[in-house]
């Protein structure tokens, strides 16, 4: 699996794809393929607080739950609400199925996220 160059990745697993001060999150293949057949999804609300590197949720598969942590600091201002519907979206395409949306307060978090290259060499 190639990880996008569009996009920076956290050693916990997520995905944040920045546009301007707008970051998308989701999880990674890697992430996705750990967890198996995620059933249940459990995001932040709209108007939501994050702070880089805490929690910000979690998501349950048929073997495990896993917390969520926000790759940025921000505020919630959208949720991908089909995927408390149909949570599997995220085993078919983990790089397409964003989770949230986010405006970014502190543009510097940013710097400390791995590219995909790094990303790659840290799962061996």
């Amino acid at each position: 699996m190639a990880y996008p160059d569009d996009r920076k990745y956290t050693k916990d697993h997520e995905w944040v794809r920045i546009s301007g001060d707008m970051a998308e999150v989701g999880i990674t293949d890697f992430a996705q393929q750990q967890l198996g057949d995620v059933v249940y999804m459990e995001l932040p609300d709209v108007g939501a607080t994050l702070t880089a590197g805490q929690s910000f949720g979690s998501i349950e598969s048929v073997k495990a739950v896993s917390e969520l942590f926000a790759p940025v600091s921000g505020e919630v201002v959208e949720v991908n609400a089909p995927l408390k519907d149909h949570p599997e979206a995220v085993n078919k395409s983990p790089h397409d199925a964003w989770m949230l949306k986010v405006r970014i307060s502190n543009p510097g978090d940013a710097a400390g996220l791995l590219d995909s290259a790094q990303y790659q060499g840290l799962l061996g």
